[in-house]
This record gives C-alpha cells, sequence and structure tokens, in this order.
C-alpha cells in the first residue's frame, strides 16, 4: 500500500506571477533563458483579445516530468466560502470497433462502455479551424464571492492510433466566459507515464489571475495534447478547473487541494493509494464533499473504490446514484450523483475520464480530526490525478 501523510503545510514550489495591466499572466518567454533549469515555472503567454482564437504556436518549455508523482497539499485554507469546479472530456467515441460493443450515441448517453472498444475523435465546440479540440463547461461561482485559489488540471493519453509528443504536454488554451483564448503553460512537475498500453500524464497551472477576471460562466479549454483513434487500452482526456472562492455569508469551511499522478494497479493485493488529511475541525453533523479527478476508469469495468476513514473510526464506502461503490471511477462527470453544471458537450459516459464530487457528511456524522480516503483500481487500472475536499470548520 502507497500511503501518503498530508498535513496543514502546502507543499509546492512558486514563482511570483508576471501579471499585465488586466490580472491576467503575461509572456514569461524572457523569463525562460534564466530559469530553464528550475523545476517549477508559473508560465503564460497573453493573446491579443482581438484574436478569436490563438494559432498553433513553438513547442512548449520544457518542464520536468515524473513517471509518479506522489499525492501531496496544493492548497489549503479555512474561510467562509468553498470549492466549485468545471470540467469536462476531450475525446469521445465516433464508432464502435468491438463487435459486442453497445453504439456510440447510447454510450453518451450513459450505456456501460469502454474506450477501447471504441474509434475515439476529439471533441470540438468552438468551431475554429486553429484548433482541433475544444469543450465547454460551466464555473458556477456564487454572487459575491472572491476567488482566493483556481488551478487548471488537464491530461490524457498520448498514445492510441496515433502517437503525440509528450512536448506539448505543458501547454493548453483556455477561454474566459465571452473572451479570446490565452495560453496557458504548466508550473509544475508534469506526472508522464509510459508503458506497454498506455502514454499518460497529467499537467496543471495556477490559473487565479485570470478566473478573479473571467468570473462565473461558460469556460472552454481547447488543444489538450491527447491521442484519437482506438488502441487496446483506448483513447481518453480531459480537464477540470478547481476554484476556492471566500463568500461572508457562507460557513466556515476548510478547503484543500491535493495533486499527484499515480497509477492504481488492480486487485485487491496490489497497491492502492491512500491520502490522510490531517487538522480538520468538524463537529458531529458536519456536511462536507470531496471531489476526485481520475484517468482511464471503465464504466461497466468493476473492482475500483473509494473508501474514507474518520479518527473517530468511522469507515464510509463512498458512492451515489452514478458511482457505485465498486465502479467508482466509471467516466462521470457528477455532483453527489446528479449533473450540477452545464456543458458542451454532455456525455454522461466520458469513456475514460472521471471529475466526480461526493458527499462525506456520512463520514463526519461523528465529527473527525482527521480523515483517511483510500483509492482502489478497477481490473484494468486507473490514473489518480487530484483530490479536492471541503468540511465545515465549526457550526
Amino acid at each position: 500500500m502507497i500511503s501518503v501523510l498530508i498535513s496543514d503545510k502546502v507543499h509546492s514550489c512558486f514563482v511570483p506571477l508576471i501579471e499585465n495591466g488586466d490580472g491576467v499572466m503575461g509572456s514569461s518567454r524572457g523569463i525562460l533563458g534564466t530559469l530553464g533549469l528550475l523545476s517549477c515555472l508559473v508560465l503564460s503567454a497573453n493573446v491579443p483579445a482581438a484574436v478569436a482564437a490563438a494559432p498553433p504556436g513553438p513547442a512548449a518549455p520544457a518542464v520536468r516530468e515524473m513517471a509518479k508523482v506522489p499525492f501531496t497539499q496544493r492548497y489549503q485554507a479555512v474561510q467562509r466560502g468553498g470549492l466549485v469546479r468545471a470540467s469536462n472530456s476531450s475525446i469521445a467515441c465516433r464508432r464502435e470497433e468491438a463487435p459486442d460493443a453497445e453504439p456510440c450515441a447510447e454510450v453518451k448517453r450513459g450505456a456501460a462502455g469502454v474506450n477501447s472498444d471504441f474509434d475515439m475523435f476529439y471533441s470540438e465546440v468552438d468551431k475554429d479551424p486553429d484548433t482541433y479540440n475544444s469543450t465547454r463547461a460551466e464555473l458556477k461561482v456564487p454572487q459575491g464571492a472572491k476567488v482566493s485559489y483556481a488551478r487548471l488540471y488537464w491530461g490524457g493519453n498520448l498514445r492510441v492510433g496515433e502517437q503525440k509528443p509528450p512536448e506539448d504536454n505543458g501547454r493548453v488554451l483556455v477561454a474566459e466566459p465571452g473572451g479570446a483564448y490565452k495560453e496557458v503553460l504548466a508550473d509544475t512537475v508534469i506526472g508522464h507515464r509510459s508503458d506497454t498500453g498506455s502514454d499518460a500524464y497529467q499537467a496543471s497551472a495556477d490559473v487565479t489571475p485570470l478566473v478573479r477576471k473571467g468570473g462565473a460562466g461558460m469556460w472552454t479549454v481547447a488543444q489538450l495534447n491527447i491521442a484519437m483513434g482506438n488502441s487496446e487500452v483506448g483513447a481518453w482526456g480531459g480537464w477540470t478547473l478547481v476554484v476556492a472562492y471566500e463568500h461572508p455569508q457562507e460557513p466556515v469551511r476548510r478547503i484543500s487541494v491535493w495533486d499527484g499522478f499515480e497509477r492504481l494497479a488492480a486487485g485487491p493485493g496490489e497497491a492502492a493509494e491512500t491520502v490522510d488529511i490531517a487538522g480538520l475541525d468538524a463537529a458531529a453533523g458536519s456536511a462536507g464533499k470531496a471531489g476526485v479527478v481520475a484517468y482511464d476508469g471503465d464504466r461497466g469495468t468493476l473492482g475500483d473504490s473509494l473508501t474514507v476513514t474518520s479518527d473517530s473510526g468511522r469507515r464510509v464506502n463512498v458512492s451515489d446514484a452514478e458511482n457505485p461503490f465498486n465502479d467508482v471511477m466509471n467516466s462521470t462527470i457528477t455532483e453527489f450523483g446528479h449533473p450540477s453544471f452545464v456543458r458542451q458537450p454532455e456525455h454522461v459516459n466520458n469513456l475514460g475520464y472521471d471529475a466526480d464530487v461526493f458527499d462525506l457528511s456520512p463520514a463526519l456524522s461523528g465529527g473527525a480530526r482527521s480523515l483517511s480516503f483510500r483509492f482502489t483500481g478497477e481490473s484494468q487500472g486507473q490514473f489518480l490525478g487530484v483530490l479536492f475536499v471541503q468540511t465545515d470548520a465549526r457550526r
């Protein structure tokens, strides 16, 4: 078993952002020559507002990659407010390849199906000739709230019917509601693991200034580096924007974001991932929620699970109407078992991309000073990328 103890200390590298007058991260290309040997870079290039979409540019600057990135705390705060997120997958089925596969149209509506049974092709909603994939999702920041932190995560499989170069893993295009694309570059170590079946990665960037300016509404993310086609492992990929906010009329909550890049092997005798959250001040009957981003979890392939144990000894199998306890990472994007925001496209079965939020209240029924999250893999295994948690700090 892989165990990671996460305390209140934030484990993340930091380089000051360079902002322009609009509060958006400005060009960092001149800095790269000096900082090229650093493993953590905060980079972004501003695209003029008059340009509808950014054309393909040169290869993204090199950012250190690791086959395994242990889970560490990225952000934490105790404040009146909470966590919200926007998320979508970036690739979907185009036609059936396996003789016994459910029709692609039915799988998009929620039928069981695995990405290896289909020819997979990019989702494209912006109708821009300079992008080959783009999807949108609604970010529901409450009115009157102030964004305190925002981080964008993206990732996928680079080897399917085609092989994509990993040099492009650290770049995406992002458009705020009603805005033009801006290039966002990864600012920290990228998880990247290649094996006989897949070539998988996850990258991320601090986008707090951009989200403070853009606010609530439909966010678009384009140009994720993912491969299309058909293979035994299959294609997958997507993005999630995690946002912490402050609001004077909301309860005091402990807000925490962890990330890493861990492969969950199959079977009860194989390694699991355990993340222990300390420093909670949750009274009995407190409310809470936990969000998870994972890659290559298949709908209908059983064996993956998530259990939460509090320091009081209470142990809960996390599940809901759309995420059964033995198929919890099943290619869905839900909150408490239901869709919670608008997406374009809005497939139910996202064929290898999960970004779900679960109700933690049962685990907090007796109160908690700490919680232990334990993830196990399905029969084909999967990758775990993000865990974000919100709990009442006092009542």
